[in-house]
C-alpha cells in the first residue's frame, strides 16, 4: 500500500521546512529507516528517514522548495501500484512546486535574465536551476554588467555540481568564465568566485579598502535586482525578533570594564601551555556563568503564570554563519573549567557553521551572550532570545585613558550591555549582577577561589 511522505519536525522550533537535497529519485528504491532527504530547519540540515519500504514513485515538493509540517512532500509505494488517487488528496504545496521531467534532460535552459522594472509592485522571479548534466544559461546585458554577461543570448555550460553549488552560495553563473572543455564552468570556477567573495567581505569588515566598480555615466533608471527565497533560519529569526522585542519589556544596563588582568592571565596561560586556547569570550562565559549562580534571579526566565528559576548555567554562546545566527549552548558552563569551556566553544561553534547541531545543543539555554568585540563594536545592545530573561552584549576591549587614583593612564577597557526581561529582573538586580560580573572580571583569581 502506498505511504505519503509528509514534512517532518525535526526541531522543537521548526514550523516548516526546505528540501536541501533528494537523497533518493524517482524510482530508486527505499527501505524503513534509510536516509531519504536532507531537510533545512531554522537552525541545521538534517536527514529525512523513510518510514516505509517500496519505491519512491513521486517526488511533490522539489529541492529548493518550503513545506509546512504535516504536508506530504513525496509518495513511496510499490512500482506497479496506481497513487493518481493520494496525489489527488494530497494538499497544494506551500510553494509552486515545478513539475519533474519523466527524463532527465541532457541539457537544460536556464532563464537566468534580470527581471524587468516591476509592474504593479510584483517582480519578475526567476525559475531554479535544475539537475542536468549540463545547463545553458541565457543571459541579457543589464545596466554595469555588460563586460561580464556579454551578448545577449549568450550560451554558458555549467556542470551539475557547479550549478548547484552557484545557486547555494549566490554565485552569478553569468559573472563567471569557464576553465573547463570548452568554457564549460566546473567545481573550480565556482569555488574560485566563493573564496572572492569571502575575501571581499573580510576586507569590508576589517576596514580594509574596497574597490568600486567603474562608475557608468548616463544611467539613470534603477539598479536591476534579483530576489531570492529567505532561508528557513532567516525566516525564523525574523519571526522570534518579532515575538521577542514587542511583547518582551526590554531594559538595558551598560558598564565598563578594566580587562588588563583578563589580559595578562590569557599571557600567562598561553606560556604555561601554548596549547590551551582560551579567547576572551572563554573567560567571559565563564565569568558569567559564576555570576549567574551568584545572581540566581537573573538565572530565570518568565513562564506565563511562573518565574522558572534554573539551578545550572546553560550559556548560549551567539555564533555567526552564513544565513543568520545561532546560538549553541555551553552546558552547566558554572562547573567547567576555563579549558572545558573552550574546547567545546569551538566545536559547537566550527559544527553551528557546517549546520550539523542537534537541536538540544542549539535550544534551551538560561542565558546568552553575543559579542562583536571582534568587529571593531564599541557598543550594542542585544534582543533578548525567549524565553531566557537576559543577553548581554560584548564590545570591543581596546586601550583608553582613564583616571586610577588621580592620574591619567591607558588601560584595556571593554563595555558590556546586558539587556533585561522587565517581567523577571529588576533594574537593582541586574545592576547587582553586572557588579558581580565586573568584579570577577577586574579580578579573575576569583576564579579558582
Amino acid at each position: 500500500m502506498a505511504t505519503q511522505v509528509i514534512m517532518p519536525k525535526l526541531s522543537p522550533t521548526m514550523e516548516e521546512g526546505q528540501l536541501s537535497r533528494w537523497l533518493k529519485k524517482e524510482g530508486d528504491k527505499v527501505s524503513m529507516g534509510e536516509p531519504l532527504a536532507e531537510i533545512d530547519t531554522d537552525k541545521a540540515t538534517m536527514e529525512m528517514q523513510a518510514l516505509a519500504n517500496g519505491v519512491l514513485r513521486k517526488i511533490i515538493i522539489n529541492e529548493g522548495e518550503s513545506a509546512p509540517l504535516g504536508q506530504i512532500i513525496a509518495i513511496i509505494g510499490e512500482p506497479d501500484e496506481d497513487i493518481s488517487a493520494m496525489l489527488g488528496s494530497a494538499a497544494a504545496p506551500a510553494q509552486p512546486a515545478t513539475k519533474a521531467p519523466e527524463k532527465e534532460p541532457e541539457q537544460t535552459q536556464v532563464d537566468a535574465t534580470q527581471p524587468a522594472a516591476p509592474t504593479g509592485g510584483q517582480a519578475a522571479s526567476s525559475p531554479p536551476i535544475q539537475r542536468a548534466a549540463v545547463a545553458t544559461v541565457e543571459s541579457v546585458s543589464t545596466p554595469g554588467n555588460g563586460a561580464q554577461a556579454g551578448k545577449q543570448g549568450e550560451r554558458l555550460i555549467v556542470s551539475p555540481l557547479a550549478a548547484r553549488m552557484a545557486a547555494e552560495s549566490g554565485v552569478d553563473l553569468r559573472s563567471l568564465s569557464g576553465s573547463g572543455p570548452g568554457g564549460r564552468i566546473v567545481k573550480r570556477d565556482i569555488e574560485a568566485a566563493m573564496q572572492a567573495q569571502q575575501s571581499t567581505a573580510t576586507a569590508a569588515a576589517t576596514g580594509a579598502v574596497v574597490k568600486f566598480p567603474v562608475r557608468q555615466a548616463g544611467i539613470t533608471e534603477a539598479s536591476p535586482y534579483r530576489d531570492e527565497p529567505a532561508s528557513e533560519m532567516r525566516r525564523i529569526i525574523a519571526k522570534r525578533l518579532v515575538t521577542s522585542l514587542g511583547p518582551i519589556p526590554h531594559f538595558f544596563l551598560t558598564t565598563e570594564i578594566e580587562m588588563d588582568r583578563v589580559a595578562e592571565m590569557r599571557r600567562n596561560i598561553k606560556e604555561l601551555d601554548p596549547e590551551l586556547k582560551i579567547s576572551v569570550n572563554d573567560i567571559i562565559i565563564k565569568v558569567a556563568a559564576a555570576a549567574l549562580i551568584a545572581h540566581p534571579q537573573v538565572n530565570a526566565s518568565f513562564q506565563d503564570k511562573n518565574v522558572r528559576y534554573y539551578e545550572r548555567a546553560d550559556v548560549g554562546v551567539a555564533v555567526a554563519i552564513e544565513e543568520g545566527l545561532i546560538t549553541p549552548v555551553v552546558r552547566s558552563a558554572d562547573q567547567k573549567s576555563l579549558s572545558e569551556i573552550a574546547q567545546e566553544v569551538r566545536d559547537l561553534a566550527e559544527r553551528a557553521r557546517k549546520r550539523k547541531l542537534k537541536p538540544e545543543e542549539y535550544t534551551g539555554a538560561s542565558f546568552s551572550i553575543s559579542n562583536l568585540g571582534m568587529f571593531g563594536i564599541d557598543e550594542f545592545t542585544a534582543v533578548i532570545n525567549p524565553p531566557e530573561g537576559a543577553i548581554l552584549a560584548v564590545g570591543a576591549m581596546s586601550a583608553k585613558p582613564v583616571v586610577r587614583e588621580n592620574e591619567i593612564v591607558v588601560r584595556q577597557m571593554m563595555r558590556v550591555t546586558m539587556s533585561c526581561d522587565h517581567r523577571v529582573i529588576d533594574g537593582a538586580t541586574g545592576a547587582k549582577f553586572l557588579q558581580t560580573f565586573k568584579r570577577i572580571l577586574e579580578n579573575p583569581l576569583y576564579l579558582v577561589v
